[in-house]
């Protein structure tokens, strides 16, 4: 294979780390890009996730290969120049330059993006005519609500564009922010990072059963091929365990450490604005009203940022801190159904939810308000039947061994399904969902779900 074809493969490999590609498809890459340089028995391994990949199969999912990207001020910025008549350029995906495209445009309406309030910050009569402004009331409103919704269009995109990064890295650590040249300078470690953030970002199955570990047979493989002159400081943005981190220099452990507490923390602020103090934390089944889906999205970013905190806490033997302040985990926000479920099958409440319960919330540890300690978790660990540190509470979170790899399933809101056709029908109709069902769709789905399409174990009341 030619360096230029080996490079085309790599920036693919890179392009999937803020995306969500299948393994299977990443291991059908990752085979492409160390061609020729791999053992009989990796090549075995990587062949078990590759033989699956879509374009061995010929087939084609109906999941999506990316999460939910934030649209972009396109459309505000086009009707602004339109109305002003100017040409003025802007990045439509940038909050800051939407804004500073609204200020440029704004000066011929004496407009500000701090002044956008519709009744106090607009000009009357008087006020335009001492600016020189030719304009009827009718045009300059039109000009200043055109600006106004510009300034919000900025605020939410720039909300959605930084729940979308602590998305990423809940479920990846910081693989979408390693840049193309760090990458390309590496293929091994490349190859790593690239196939197993692709299965940590694999879906949620609706189970009782919890996640697969991501860490499987090809990943041990990939991670076995990285040596001591491998990029391990790229490695560690998306693994930063103990078989990781000591390859790491004090100071690289030290950024590192730094880096998890800034997402912890800002994961944390946005946690306790968006509680609902009605909320059961002894049960945490979500309720009318909440958005569990973002909730739950910021529950995994600081978690995740949680446990890199402690890992990098204890590869530098500081884990003494938290006998001064220990935060808690957050615990995400559970279906009705599936708790439902959970008692039916003769089980109770989680462990881990009643130390969360009992705890101070982590929102309030963290700004000083409240103080909680290690003696303080260890307690009430150990009355919910855990161990602290086992349980990733007050010590990272011990490796899980390595995992078998398994095809991915084709998943409709977490429930299995056996054809990606019926599972593409099924979404549409709204199966699944929590809502009602596409009456126009509600015979076929009826017809999947009688015959044998759907494969994942569903909750029953005749238990």
């Amino acid at each position: 294979m030619t360096f230029r074809k080996e490079r085309q493969i790599l920036a693919e490999l890179h392009r999937s780390l803020d995306r969500r590609y299948r393994p299977e498809d990443v291991a059908d890459l990752v085979l492409a890009a160390l061609s020729g340089r791999l053992t009989r028995r990796e090549q075995v391994v990587l062949e078990r996730a590759a033989q699956h990949s879509l374009r061995r199969t010929g087939s084609f999912s109906s999941m999506s290969a990316d999460y939910a990207r934030p649209v972009g001020g396109a459309n505000q910025v086009a009707a602004a120049n339109r109305l002003f008549g100017r040409r003025v350029e802007a990045d439509p995906d940038d909050p800051e330059s939407l804004l500073e495209f609204a200020a440029t445009v704004g000066q011929e309406i004496q407009w500000e993006p701090e002044h956008t309030d519709f009744l106090a910050d607009r000009l009357n009569r008087e006020a335009r005519e001492a600016v020189g402004m030719d304009l009827s009331k009718r045009q300059y409103n039109r000009r200043f609500r055109v600006l106004r919704r510009i300034a919000a269009k900025a605020t939410i995109l720039s909300t959605e564009q930084d729940k979308r990064r602590l998305l990423l890295v809940g479920v990846t650590g910081f693989g979408a922010d390693i840049p193309l040249d760090r990458f390309l300078a590496d293929p091994d470690a490349a190859c790593f990072v690239a196939y197993y953030t692709a299965r940590r970002k694999t879906r949620r199955e609706f189970s009782l059963s919890g996640r697969d570990n991501p860490f499987d047979e090809i990943a041990q493989v990939l991670l076995d091929r990285c040596e001591s002159r491998s990029d391990w400081w790229m490695i560690a943005q998306v693994r930063a365990t103990p078989d990781v981190l000591p390859q790491l220099t004090d100071e690289e452990r030290g950024r590192l450490l730094g880096q998890w507490s800034a997402v912890m923390r800002h994961s944390a602020d946005l946690l306790r604005a968006r509680w609902n103090p009605a909320t059961d934390r002894t049960t945490m089944i979500v309720r009318r009203g909440d958005d569990s889906t973002t909730w739950n999205n910021l529950a995994v970013a600081y978690n995740a940022a949680r446990s890199g905190w402690l890992a990098c806490l204890a590869s530098l033997n500081a884990l003494e801190l938290l006998d001064v302040t220990c935060p808690g985990k957050v615990m995400r926000l559970m279906a009705a159904d599936l708790a439902a479920w959970h008692r039916i099958t003769g089980g109770g409440v989680d462990q881990n939810t009643e130390v969360w319960a009992a705890l101070p919330l982590p929102w309030e540890v963290l700004d000083g308000t409240v103080v909680c300690t290690r003696s303080d978790v260890d307690t009430l660990c150990r009355a919910a039947g855990l161990d602290p540190e086992k349980s990733g509470w007050t010590a990272p979170t011990p490796p899980s061994g390595v995992a078998v790899f398994r095809p991915t399933p084709e998943l409709v809101h977490g429930v299995s399904i056996a054809d990606p056709v019926w599972a593409a029908l099924l979404r549409r109709a709204g199966a699944f969902s929590g809502r009602r069902m596409n009456p126009d769709l509600a015979t076929a789905v009826h017809h999947g779900l009688t015959s044998g399409v759907v494969i994942s174990d569903l909750p029953t009341t005749d238990k």
